[in-house]
């Protein structure tokens, strides 16, 4: 499976230069890591994204997001976010910051 370059652009310009990030191809796609953690990723033209546990319900109530399921068992603590949700500037920065916000709690690896 190929992801959205265009998408995956937008992400590292939003995340920038910042200290411990990391790319990685996964899921067919391209993920982002924060000290070791992924944070976010591009699966075709959708976003994955960690939002943890403890907003888990509460990042599901947003219209574009749904759960994470590669396996048929949806993965508790992350969303994706369909395609055409995220071309709008403010929804991508939404779940990119969620995430990062997330992943800057977890130790490095």
């Amino acid at each position: 499976m190929t992801y959205d370059e265009g998408l995956a652009q937008r992400i590292r310009e939003r995340l920038g230069e910042r200290a411990g990030l990391g790319e990685k191809r996964m899921f067919g796609g391209l993920a982002f890591l924060l000290g070791g953690h992924m944070t976010v990723g591009v699966v075709g033209d959708e976003l994955i994204a960690r939002v943890g546990p403890a907003h888990h319900e509460e990042a599901l109530v947003r219209p574009e997001a749904r759960p994470t399921d590669f396996t048929g068992k949806p993965m508790r603590g992350w969303v994706t976010v369909g395609g055409p949700a995220l071309a709008e500037d403010p929804v991508l920065d939404h779940w990119i910051t969620t995430a990062v916000d997330f992943a800057s709690t977890l130790p490095p690896k």
